[in-house]
């Protein structure tokens, strides 16, 4: 992962740098990292909020030789590696199903770092997968409708922190994950996320007239949720709230 490197000081969003460079056939692991996006984005269009000289936005580029129905916990294995490499760093990290990476901050759990996959397939298989990862690592400050809601790895540990290693700890942490993934399945990687997600102590679920609490998450990356009649519930996409 990233032998193949290309760095930018600005783009509109390296999943789409990623994305043009794997239909024009670049391998495996290609890592394209940028200083600034001036169209980060994260889940459902959101955008991302992505100064220059703070942060960490980068994409991998992923041929999993798989069937797409089995790729989906991939996402969740991002979140994993990541979680480890911010715990090493000396951060209290969690996860919040299916992207969000959260630190404490000011009394409460805020988001630090977002995933975004996204798949191109050709008939049953994946033809590519591009990961993009967002990490706020040494920002101070966010915008309003950000502010009561973000932080960073800095803010959080009260130190700031060199990008290329974070980066570095990531590639290792994910490559590991991911080789086990495509030998073995998801279970190493599952059970990582689990370690870092907390879902006892998670908010209620709430999603198209579904309400409960997360129990757990299947082989699939699903999250599964009871509600208060006890009925579990697969939930395949959507947010904590």
């Amino acid at each position: 992962m990233g032998r193949s490197y290309r760095f930018l000081p600005v783009c509109p969003s390296t999943n789409d740098v990623v994305r043009c460079a794997a239909a024009e056939g670049a391998a495996e692991g290609l890592l394209v990292v940028a200083d600034a996006q001036s169209a980060g984005r994260g889940r459902l269009q959101r955008a991302w909020h992505s100064p220059a000289g703070e942060n960490l936005y980068f994409s991998l580029l992923l041929r999993p030789p798989l069937p797409v129905r089995l790729v989906a916990p991939l996402t969740l294995l991002a979140g994993a590696a990541l979680a480890q490499a911010l715990a090493r760093a000396g951060a209290a990290p969690r996860l919040r199903w299916p992207n969000d990476v959260l630190l404490p901050f000011g009394g409460q759990m805020r988001k630090a770092a977002g995933i975004l996959m996204e798949m191109a397939s050709e008939g049953q298989n994946v033809r590519a997968t591009v990961l993009g990862v967002g990490v706020n690592v040494n920002a101070e400050h966010f915008p309003p409708e950000l502010a009561e809601r973000a932080t960073s790895l800095a803010l959080a540990a009260g130190r700031r922190f060199d990008r290329g290693e974070l980066l570095a700890d990531y590639l290792a942490a994910f490559e590991t994950l991911y080789d086990d993934f495509v030998g073995h399945g998801p279970g190493r990687g599952l059970a990582t996320w689990r370690r870092y997600a907390d879902l006892k102590h998670a908010p209620p679920v709430r999603r198209d007239g579904i309400e409960g609490h997360a129990l757990d998450v299947d082989e699939t990356g699903a999250l599964l949720v009871e509600d208060a009649q006890g009925q579990v519930h697969r939930l395949t996409s959507g947010e904590i709230a």
